[in-house]
């Protein structure tokens, strides 16, 4: 537990940035199976946006970014094969 003041207030700001940071993963996460589960282009535009915010806040790695919109973009180009 933490003793001094500072180290106190440097507990409650961990707690409010990591729940941000879980809503944000959270809400990336939900996005990017839509995805890959129906690839529409809203739907890949709504994961960029989210993909790119994250990035930009370092929520996520802005390299993890870019490949995921790599990945993803290749599912939205890729032709519907039939099972």
């Amino acid at each position: 537990m933490p003793i001094t003041s500072s180290a106190k207030k440097a507990l409650r700001q961990n707690h409010r940035r990591r729940a941000k940071n879980v809503i944000q993963k959270k809400a990336l996460k939900i996005a990017i199976k839509a995805v890959e589960k129906q690839a529409t282009p809203q739907g890949l535009s709504r994961a960029y946006q989210l993909l790119d915010k994250a990035a930009k806040l370092h929520v996520i790695p802005k390299n993890t970014a870019a490949r995921q919109k790599a990945r993803l973009s290749r599912l939205l180009a890729k032709p519907a094969t039939s099972h």
